[in-house]
């Protein structure tokens, strides 16, 4: 397994180059001055050649890149032009906010989409089944930020001052930030310890702020619901998909006729042989959602990863745009990885392949 997962971290070193090269060429073929876009009406020529200096702008695009490469691999991914700020420190206020709302949203996608799959699959044909596959084709069908605002006039509008009420935007209620759980059990400030911390969800576990807990969780649950919809039809009808094929093949109606029960056949026998192709749209759909939540993120007033890369590539901070792109690459990379890893679990040939 160690050479398994040493090997896989070797091939991704080149796909993350590749990806690196590729943005940074791109972003620098974008129309327009950086300068004049972070600076407006203020971007003078004596200002912008000032800025250009400061930030490397003015010299060769192969120059900068090797500096750039050089910076990345002592783990400085550069300073926001927009923001005049480290990226890493803008990734520790940002990312948690996508992280929670990814897995959120994968976690409705998964409970949810497979065990529909699994009827549908089970009864196929039946009401059940064209009943679950219309609603999946009308989640594909549904624009996120056209579900995000009907949610929003639904829960917040419609629904408001009842059981049902949810807020409309925003992580948390007004007043209401948890303190950080490494200033309340006293440990040193660090990046590592900030990052946990702006995990609403979590830092509001570990300081035992149940409060926040819950108004961290309501907030969460519209947007979640919005981006889960699409990645949940998907697994619904990818498991009912996969499941149908496996349910025809030769050791299912064997252990039928053994006298299993049909549970223990279609669970045990049928699903965690249909879960390979499952599990990689899972995988993929994690990757997705950590990249695609920009429409999400906007209507829910979330400043996340999508919202940050929207508005980075609007005002040309070409470090922004690289460092998150650069996030997003590596989050994909681990994702795989470990859907391969999980792969050897599920399929005994697999295992033997690799071995």
């Amino acid at each position: 397994m160690g050479r398994f997962i040493l090997r896989r971290l070797l091939t991704a070193i080149p796909v993350l180059l590749g990806i690196l090269a590729v943005v940074f060429a791109i972003a620098r073929l974008i129309p327009g001055d950086p300068c004049i876009a972070a600076l407006g009406e203020r971007a003078t020529e004596e200002v912008c050649n000032a800025y250009n200096e400061r930030y490397g702008l003015n010299r060769s695009i192969p120059a900068q890149f090797a500096i750039y490469i050089g910076d990345v691999l002592q783990g400085d991914l550069g300073t926001s032009f927009r923001f005049n700020k480290p990226v890493t420190d803008l990734m520790i206020e940002r990312l948690p906010t996508t992280i929670e709302l990814s897995v959120a949203a994968l976690t409705i996608a998964v409970f949810v989409g497979v065990p529909l799959g699994v009827i549908s699959a089970y009864r196929h044909n039946s009401k059940v089944d064209v009943a679950t596959m219309v609603g999946a084709n009308i989640g594909v069908s549904m624009p996120v930020f056209w579900l995000g605002l009907m949610l929003q006039y639904l829960f917040a509008v419609q629904l408001k001052d009842t059981f049902l009420s949810l807020p409309p935007s925003g992580r948390l209620d007004a007043g209401m930030l948890p303190e950080p759980f490494w200033e309340k059990w006293g440990l040193p400030e660090n990046g590592v310890f900030e990052f946990i911390s702006n995990l609403v969800i979590v830092n509001a576990i570990l300081t035992l702020n149940w409060d926040a807990f819950w108004s961290a969780f309501t907030h969460l649950i519209l947007p979640a619901v919005a981006l889960a919809t699409i990645p949940l039809a998907i697994i619904a009808r990818m498991t009912r998909s996969s499941l149908l094929d496996v349910l025809g093949l030769d050791y299912v109606r064997t252990a039928r006729a053994k006298g299993q029960k049909e549970r223990m056949v279609v669970l045990r026998h049928g699903l965690r042989n249909a879960m390979l192709p499952v599990i990689t749209v899972i995988g993929l759909s994690l990757g997705a959602l950590m990249g695609g939540a920009i429409l999400t993120e906007t209507i829910f007033n979330l400043s996340g990863v999508g919202k940050t890369l929207f508005d980075a590539i609007e005002s040309r901070d070409y470090t922004v745009v690289q460092g998150f792109t650069l996030i997003i690459a590596v989050a994909f990379v681990l994702v795989n990885m470990v859907v391969d890893i999980m792969y050897t679990y599920l399929d005994p040939r697999v295992r033997s392949a690799d071995a």
